[in-house]
């Protein structure tokens, strides 16, 4: 069997067979013995609640601040591919697809719901309506792309950067080198690959209960059952499969960017149909209040007030679980399509502009549903124990009911379908450790039925609740892959910047081809301390002795020469200029270890040594040096020459009077 696997599948086996085991254990447990699967389910919800919510909170928080810091610095420069590589896509189409990424089924099922939940039910009597939109920004705003956009780096940077794989195990190079191929990579990719299909569960979860309600609303079906909600899932989840396996992706894309399009006029209607002015002014106060208050709800995990933990566990717990499972699947799209970019101008790009839309989305209808709801009595607060009815109700209190709710219909549909047929490239992609290029039709078929039984069997055990608390389990693991994968990226960027900052050798400015054989010897011997030795005497006393006597001799200038063998070997030229700064220019004895690699690398014979030493320059005002070793006497004095110019420029401005000027003596 696992031959036949191996030759007619993409499938990496040690990261596909454990996960399909686990995914399918847990399925026929729901099917089998679903009351012990739904009290194990909450169990261990329950004990993820008490002992890891300040993880989950704590680490979203960091990786906003990771993100930003790394915008800020000069690793913000490097870009997601070779230095002089254009991005792949144009701006603005880049931006929209950011755009793209943002919308989904969340945002329909929830868009009306949560503010009402929150304010019907507010963790707080100040201000209820301003603090449930205020809750809601922060479960939809920054923190879900910090998440998105802390994955979909790693798998841009080593994706394009590195030329690896766009698979998770990819972004571990740094930390584990070769180790990614083996047992290391199996397991971070299996974890992924688990949180992943979970994470696409619960989203298929919320979908069919909405769609199911929004097929009510319109009178196809007539009532919401386990029966009907298994027949969307199982029509929903086919036609996904039909469009993975017919080569229909390009038409399936231009389905999304139609869907997109669909949305916002939706999204429109709902603004200009309402009360478009006081939408307009809780928007800009719904940000003020947002930002003002974002670095005190990011670390509040209400330790101190214990009465609302029930609430934050339900809520905030829940969604960074959501989000960390969803993750893979955002991040690998978003990590496609920002080949080119800057790091600076993808993370800002990431945490902006999808962000920006979602508060936008929220704002039109959950600040409309509570004004609707306190013009009709608390109508629709009423219906906020069924939220997958919440949006249909909603619509109804705007013109053309009818037509508006069959544009929900379809949007939610088309979301509903384009998730699946992603989430079923994803999959594919994470099990083949991102080399899926070719991957067979069956696969994508295999994976279309593993949602279907697994959505099935997890409603069956106790509905959306199930599949929210296995998602919150499955998310834990990968969690601590993703901080993990923050080292590691530091690691790799830190790398970068050292490698793609180094300059040619200062020396090699003064060569020529006419001594090419003589030149290719000096670069390959592993230069010993006494041959450094040997240089200070036969090279750099030479020039210095020479200089000396040619500015004294001349031009009556105060020179010496000091030697030094304490803490290192040296020898120095010393100009000296009274009240100011005296020049100096030297050269010292330094040791360097030779990397293991290369000790071991039989294509270079000479690195056998465990140490190699360098002569290296230095100066009075305390700048870093370089390696001289390849000079000749006329060239060590030429370089020195330049910086006595350097020296001299310096001292000819006022400017620089400060750093130039000689610190006086302190008197007794």
């Amino acid at each position: 069997m696992f031959s036949l696997l191996k030759k007619h599948s993409t499938f990496s086996l040690p990261v596909f067979i454990p996960s399909f085991l686990f995914v399918l254990l847990i399925a026929v447990a729901c099917i089998v013995f679903p009351q012990s699967m739904q009290q194990g389910l909450n169990a261990a919800k329950n004990y993820a609640f008490d002992y890891f919510s300040w993880f989950y909170i704590l680490s979203v928080s960091c990786f906003i601040l990771f993100l930003l810091l790394l915008a800020m610095s000069s690793l913000g420069d490097i870009r997601l591919g070779s230095d002089d590589e254009e991005a792949e896509y144009p701006f603005f189409s880049w931006v929209a697809m950011l755009f793209a990424a943002g919308m989904g089924v969340g945002l329909m099922y929830f868009g009306v719901a949560e503010p009402l939940m929150h304010s019907v039910a507010p963790i707080t009597q100040d201000s209820p309506q301003k603090n449930a939109m205020l809750y809601t920004f922060f479960h939809w705003g920054i923190h879900p792309w910090a998440i998105y956009g802390t994955i979909a780096l790693a798998l841009a940077y080593f994706g394009f950067r590195y030329r690896m794989p766009l698979s998770i195990r990819s972004a571990f190079y740094p930390l584990l080198r070769d180790k990614i191929h083996g047992v290391y990579g199996h397991i971070i990719d299996a974890l992924a690959l688990i949180a992943t299909l979970f994470g696409i569960i619960t989203t298929l979860g919320y979908g069919s209960s909405q769609l199911n309600a929004g097929l009510q609303a319109v009178g196809i079906l007539s009532e919401n059952s386990f029966f009907s909600n298994s027949l969307v899932i199982i029509v929903v989840v086919s036609i996904a499969v039909l469009s993975a396996i017919s080569g229909v992706g390009k038409g399936v894309r231009r389905l999304s960017e139609i869907n997109l399009s669909l949305a916002l006029i939706l999204m429109l209607f709902v603004l200009f149909s309402g009360s478009t002015v006081y939408l307009l002014s809780v928007f800009s106060e719904n940000i003020g209040y947002y930002l003002s208050n974002l670095i005190e709800i990011s670390f509040r995990t209400f330790s101190y007030d214990s009465q609302h933990t029930a609430w934050f566990s339900g809520w905030t717990v829940l969604y960074w679980a959501w989000w960390f499972s969803w993750a893979p699947f955002v991040g690998l799209f978003i990590a496609r399509i920002s080949r080119g970019r800057t790091i600076r101008e993808f993370i800002l790009g990431v945490l902006i502009i999808p962000a920006t839309f979602n508060l936008l989305w929220f704002t039109i209808f959950g600040d409309s549903a509570i004004l609707q709801d306190v013009k009709h009595s608390g109508a629709l607060s009423a219906l906020t124990g069924a939220p997958e009815t919440l949006l249909f109700a909603f619509l109804d209190y705007f013109p053309l009911p009818t037509l508006s709710g069959l544009l929900a219909l379809l949007i939610l549909s088309l979301f509903f379908i384009t998730s699946a047929d992603s989430g079923i490239f994803v999959l594919n992609n994470i099990a083949s450790s991102g080399k899926s290029a070719d991957m067979p039709k069956w696969q994508s078929a295999l994976w279309g039925v593993v949602m279907i039984i697994l959505s099935i069997a997890l409603l069956n055990s106790g509905g959306l609740g199930a599949v929210q608390a296995m998602t919150l389990v499955v998310a834990l693991p990968f969690a601590v892959i993703t901080v993990l994968m923050c080292f590691s990226l530091l690691q790799g960027l830190r790398v970068d910047k050292n490698y793609f900052d180094t300059r040619l050798n200062q020396s090699t400015v003064f060569w020529s081809g006419d001594k090419w054989k003589k030149r290719l010897g000096q670069i390959l011997k592993q230069t010993q301390e006494e041959d450094i030795q040997q240089f200070l005497q036969q090279v750099v006393k030479p020039a210095f002795s020479q200089l000396r006597d040619e500015l004294v001799n001349k031009h009556q200038l105060q020179v010496e020469i000091n030697q030094t063998d304490e803490p290192q070997r040296s020898i120095e030229l010393v100009i000296h200029k009274g009240v100011m700064r005296d020049f100096i220019y030297g050269v010292m004895i330094q040791s360097k270890d030779t990397a293991l690699s290369m000790q071991e690398e039989q294509s270079v014979p000479s690195m056998k040594h465990e140490q190699v030493f360098e002569p290296v320059s230095y100066f009075g005002d305390g700048r870093i040096g370089y390696d001289v070793q390849y000079m000749t006497t006329e060239e060590l004095i030429a370089d020195v020459l330049k910086q006595y110019q350097r020296y001299l420029v310096l001292l000819n401005s006022e400017a620089n009077e400060l750093m130039v000027q000689a610190p006086l003596e302190p008197t007794a």
